[in-house]
């Protein structure tokens, strides 16, 4: 986009070429140029405009094409006033008149030969741009002969009779009118996608990759060169049968001269082989060296192709007035190689009496009347028939109806009795015409197919045309009906002339080694030899011209990375490196050197492409594209939908072990484009067809929720970002990808604070890291930021609205808040057990991983261990699912399962053991049952005092909206207060715990001591060990802050960071070790009944029942590699919110990894199948 300037002209003297000049320096740093590269304008005498221009690379997504072209900057300078309007808009939209003028002077080149023939003409010129010349070919020039010339080949002159003997008159007609209806309805869809837009040179390939996307482009792209290849193949193995059969036999390097069987059909493949060589190798050093003159030459093929069939028309017209004389022998009812000898009868009767023929001499032993001749030959009479007894012969009847033969069957005549013993073995085979290889009918259809292709030859063009969207249908589908036309008549008019045995015979040996269709033609067979020689070495040329530059589109897509070096060529943009694949390609065919054989595979793959045509037209109609406006009126998603099962019947009709080697090529593109190649979109019908699919999928789901067998965690992940938008907890997204083992749902969100309008870029660069991070940790799914003005709206507005319709999370992944004990960081837990109602009002399970830090990369592996689930209450059993798709993955793959629960006084622990493997047992899954027994034992003074601690803290948090001065009188009065009643009751030491950071991992069970080994070694039972847990902001008084840990204890472990940390007393003297503490001491501790009593009872039932469950836990679980438990619901009372962090706090104390789980109130697990 160009840069717009006002300059006003302070200096009446000086001109704009040197305001110019200024501009130019001042922009560019360069000196003032001589001439203008920017446009300058004097704009009513007061004013210069000065527009700077940007690149003129047209973008792919730029709103029309060429969008940088000089005349739109002319036509974006506008007055001002008039539109002053919309002078912000001026800027990123282009005035209406911009975008006419652009479109008007777009210009379409197509690649290939025009931009090679260009550069060779423009060497010698300047590097002035030459303006382009409009495109001016009409529909008969740029499409219609094109297409005739490339429909029209090798088949119908080298094959159609044979075919039409073999298949008879209605089976052939039959193949042939299939073909052509699958051909015509490939042009009508193919019409449809053509006048939808511009097409730019690329045809086919252009049009399906734009309709299907990339993978499907790049499939079917690669066949159709593969197809287009292997008819350049196809070609040159016509052109050398011609060559080598009918025009000169004798150039054979392999001799075929009294050679019978194997060996005859050895030596004409490798003749085939040799010569299709050579001629390949002459053929692409033309289109290397200079393709123009293919061009050039083009218009001469058409005429010899024209001027063949319309020999063959006359020659028919010519027989209903005076058959041609093509004498054709047959011994019985046999058909005789007409070639070494002249007259076709056993003896001739001269003047001196009954002469043997040089027949009698081939059969016989000698030439004289006794001799000892071949049984059949002695049993059967030699006779001669007209091989084109005429269009009024009637010979119609008996050709409508095929013969097929094996491999080495004589070619008999139908209807005619032959003197014949089974039993005697065949004799002198060299002598009859056989068949050369086995025939049916599904191999005359992968023969014929070949000959209906060449459709795409205007599309090809479309860069040519004066109007590509009328010129193509019509010039294509009128192609097509005259081709069809010719092909049909050819099989009828072929029936009603040909005799039987001369259309069976492939290679006119019946017919003095005449070509079959040659015999028809008027007013020589030579018109017909010569010029479908021409006309092959043309289409051959032509294919190897195609091919390559196909190659080099595909490869300059970018869409294959291994096809990327064929997009290289010479200087004046000539595929090189393709044309080089293209001829190894085309040698392959060559070197399988049979005609017959290699006609199936190119339709294999042009078959496909077609298939492919038509289900673009079909998804583009049915899911009513906007952008689907196809300028051809008359297609219909049932027509392409018709012609996309033809082909794909077409596909197996001709071979189907071909049929399916074409499918796992085109899918390996497809998968192998699908991972490995370049992400393009190109608003294609897949595309749309996956919305298509995901809105009736999401309508589907609206019926009701999945039942209990389908129910699977569909996650929401909740992170948090840091002052970058960087993840602060990439393991969140690890233990995500355990969980999910990329199934199911996965939202990954995240919440920042303030407004959008304000946040939109730190939204973006926060979505950004999220994708990344999801794509490190191999996490599919989607990310959702929201901007709020606060987090906790911003985190409720996530598990409100993410999802859609019934793809919606079910489970919600969060992190255990860090230093929820921090002063500064009171509104994270209180979001945080906002987070946890809101889960439980949505019925929404929750898994909150505590020590996330601690949790295992999706690198690691445990390869021992074990996840024990502590089962305390049945909510759904999530507690059962969670391990069993966490060992779904290869981190905990080879830890085993162990369920505990908990028995209380009046439960059967043995009864409740056996009820419970029964369970797991129904529920397929294998895991080691424990039940732990807790009897119900009096609540501890250890117990009371830090619930009497913690009830102390809360009231100190309470005062976090206090101003400074009353938060500190209010905190030192309750701790004064707390401290004079404890030194009253107990003088021995009060240790306090201070809690700044969540407790990083142990590395071991060594440096993590369990609670009860630390309470073993002090003769101070914990009830004694009081401790007093304080705010890291709230000081134990102003003038004795709490004293610091020194490096090497804050080198310890958690557990002995508690233990060796102690602060002063009130009165300043140092605080006694708990190991301090007299008998005396303990007996006083439970004088202390004045402050318990009025504890909250609940509270105190509460701790009593964390400190128990963590006893045991840690006692059992200490070694576990994870623990999953039962999360407790949060207070009704918001009052108590802090004691319910304190609660689970010490619910999980000691223990390494632990995930708290919390159902969503419905049943995720069942023992039914």
């Amino acid at each position: 986009m160009s840069q717009r300037f006002i300059v006003s002209k302070s200096d009446g003297d000086r001109r704009p070429s040197d305001i110019q000049g200024e501009v130019n320096q001042l922009f560019e740093g360069d000196d003032p140029p001589t001439s203008s590269d920017a446009e300058v304008k004097d704009a009513a005498g007061t004013e210069v405009v000065v527009v700077l221009k940007g690149d003129s690379n047209p973008k792919e997504n730029s709103p029309f094409i060429n969008s940088s072209d000089a005349a739109e900057e002319k036509t974006q300078q506008y007055d001002g006033k008039n539109m002053a309007l919309f002078e912000e808009e001026m800027d990123t939209s282009p005035m209406v008149a911009s975008l006419l003028s652009s479109l008007a002077n777009y210009s379409n080149l197509p690649q290939g030969s025009k931009e090679h023939e260009e550069a060779e003409n423009n060497e010698a010129e300047s590097s002035r741009k030459k303006p382009v010349k409009a495109p001016a070919l009409g529909t008969l020039m740029g499409v219609y002969l094109p297409c005739i010339q490339n429909i029209f080949g090798v088949i119908l002159f080298l094959r159609m009779t044979w075919l039409v003997g073999i298949g008879g008159v209605i089976g052939t007609f039959f193949i042939v009118f299939m073909c052509c209806t699958t051909t015509l309805l490939t042009a009508i869809s193919m019409s449809a996608i053509a006048t939808n837009g511009v097409v730019p040179a690329g045809g086919s390939y252009y049009m399906i990759s734009r309709s299907l996307g990339p993978e499907f482009g790049g499939a079917v792209g690669i066949c159709f060169y593969l197809g287009t290849t292997f008819a350049g193949a196809m070609y040159i193995l016509g052109a050398i049968e011609l060559l080598l059969i009918y025009i000169a036999p004798k150039a054979a390097i392999f001799p075929l001269e009294g050679l019978e069987g194997a060996e005859a059909e050895a030596a004409l493949l490798n003749n085939m082989r040799v010569y299709g060589t050579i001629l390949l190798t002459s053929m692409a050093t033309v289109v290397f060296v200079g393709v123009k003159y293919v061009n050039k030459l083009a218009l001469v093929f058409l005429a010899c192709v024209i001027l063949s069939i319309l020999a063959v028309y006359a020659g028919v017209i010519k027989t209903a007035i005076d058959a041609p004389d093509f004498p054709v022998c047959l011994l019985g009812n046999r058909t005789l190689v007409w070639k070494s000898f002249d007259v076709c009868a056993k003896t001739v009767e001269t003047a001196n009496g009954t002469v043997t023929t040089q027949l009698w001499r081939i059969f016989c032993d000698s030439p004289f009347l006794n001799a000892t001749c071949d049984k059949y030959f002695t049993a059967n009479n030699v006779t001669q028939i007209q091989g084109i007894p005429g269009v009024t012969s009637g010979i119609l009847t008996d050709n409508l109806f095929g013969t097929y033969y094996e491999k080495g069957d004589l070619i008999a005549k139908k209807f005619t009795q032959a003197a014949e013993d089974q039993d005697d073995p065949l004799t002198n085979s060299n002598r009859y015409v056989l068949a050369d290889i086995t025939s049916f009918f599904t191999l005359l259809v992968g023969i014929y197919f070949p000959s209906v292709t060449g459709i795409m030859a205007g599309s090809n063009r479309s860069g040519d045309l004066r109007d590509a969207q009328k010129s193509i249908p019509i010039g294509t589908i009128a192609a097509i009906c005259t081709t069809s036309f010719v092909y049909m008549s050819s099989v009828v008019l072929f029936g009603a002339c040909i005799e039987g045995v001369v259309l069976r015979d492939k290679f006119g040996e019946g017919v003095h080694g005449n070509l079959v269709i040659g015999t028809l033609a008027w007013p020589s067979p030579w018109v017909i030899v010569i010029g479908s020689f021409f006309s092959t070495c043309g289409a051959g040329l032509q294919s190897l011209t195609g091919a390559p530059r196909l190659m080099q589109a595909i490869a300059k897509d970018g869409i294959v990375p291994a096809l990327r070096i064929f997009g290289h060529g010479k200087a004046n943009g000539e595929p090189t490196w393709s044309l080089l694949l293209t001829a190894c390609i085309c040698e392959i065919g060559i070197l399988i050197a049979s005609l017959d054989a290699v006609a199936p595979i190119l339709s294999m793959f042009f078959l496909m492409c077609y298939m492919f045509v038509n289900l673009a037209c079909a998804l583009q109609t049915l899911l009513r594209t906007p952008n689907w406006r196809p300028r051809f009126k008359f297609y219909h998603w049932a027509l392409s939908f018709l012609g996309m099962s033809l082909c794909l019947t077409l596909m197996f009709l001709c071979s189907w072990y071909y049929a399916i080697v074409a499918m796992v090529i085109a899918g390996s593109i497809y998968k192998y484009i699908e991972f490995a190649g370049a992400e393009k979109e190109w608003g294609d019908g897949i595309r749309g067809l996956s919305l298509s699919a995901a809105r009736y999928a999401l309508m589907r789901l609206e019926e009701g929720p999945p039942h209990t067998k389908n129910w699977r965690p569909q996650l929401l992940t909740l992170v948090s970002t840091d002052s970058e938008q960087n993840v602060e907890q990439p393991r969140l997204l690890s233990l995500t990808n355990q969980l999910k083992a990329g199934k199911g749902l996965t939202i990954v969100g995240t919440a920042l604070e303030g407004t959008y309008l304000e946040n939109s870029e730190q939204s973006q660069r926060a979505e950004k890291a999220l994708r990344k991070l999801m794509e490190t940790e191999k996490v599919k799914g989607f990310c959702q930021v929201t901007v709020s003005s606060n987090l906790r709206d911003a985190t409720s507005h996530l598990l409100q609205a993410s999802g859609l319709g019934g793809l919606k999370h079910n489970a919600v992944l969060v992190s255990w808040p860090r230093n929820w004990r921090q002063g500064d960081e009171h509104q994270t837990w209180r979001n945080f057990v906002e987070l946890v109602r809101e889960t439980t009002a949505a019925h929404l399970a929750l898994l909150v991983p505590k020590n996330i830090s601690a949790f295992p990369s999706n690198g690691e592996r445990f390869t021992e261990g074990h996840i024990d689930v502590w089962w305390i209450v049945h909510d759904g059993g999530m507690l059962m699912l969670l391990p069993f798709l966490l060992r779904q993955h290869k981190v905990w793959r080879k830890c085993k399962m162990r369920i505990f629960t908990v028995a209380q006084l009046d439960d059967n622990s043995i009864q409740m053991k056996k009820d419970l493997t029964t369970f797991l047992y129904h529920l397929r899954i294998d895991a080691m049952v424990e039940v732990v027994e807790m009897h119900d034992s009096d609540i501890s003074a250890y117990t009371y005092e830090k619930t009497l601690v913690m009830e102390q803290r809360s009231q100190m948090l309470k005062q976090i909206n206090l101003s400074k001065n009353e938060r500190e009188r209010e905190i030192q009065s309750i701790t004064d207060s707390s401290r004079g009643s404890i030194r009253r009751k107990n003088p021995a030491a009060v240790t306090t715990q201070l809690s700044v950071t969540e407790d990083p991992p142990a590395a071991s069970k060594e440096e993590k001591p369990e609670e009860e080994s630390k309470s073993a070694s002090s003769p101070v039972s914990p009830p004694a060990q009081v401790q007093l847990i304080h705010d890291n902001t709230t000081p134990t008084s102003p003038a004795t802050p709490a004293t610091p840990l020194t490096p090497a204890e804050e080198a310890k472990s958690p557990g002995e960071q508690i233990q060796m940390t102690w602060t002063e007393k009130c009165d300043g003297e140092p605080a006694k070790p708990p190991g301090a503490a007299t008998p005396e001491g303990i007996k006083d501790i439970f004088n202390m009944k004045p402050e318990w009593e009025n504890l909250n009872q609940s509270n105190v039932r509460r701790m009593h029942t964390a400190l128990r469950l963590n006893e045991v836990i840690i006692k059992k679980s200490s070694e576990a590699k994870l623990v999953l438990l039962n999360m407790p619901g949060p207070p009704k009372n918001r009052t108590g919110d802090e004691n319910y962090m304190e609660f689970l706090e010490v619910l999980t104390d000691g223990l390494n990894r632990v995930l708290l789980v919390r159902g969503g109130g419905r049943e995720v697990i069942t023992i039914y199948s």
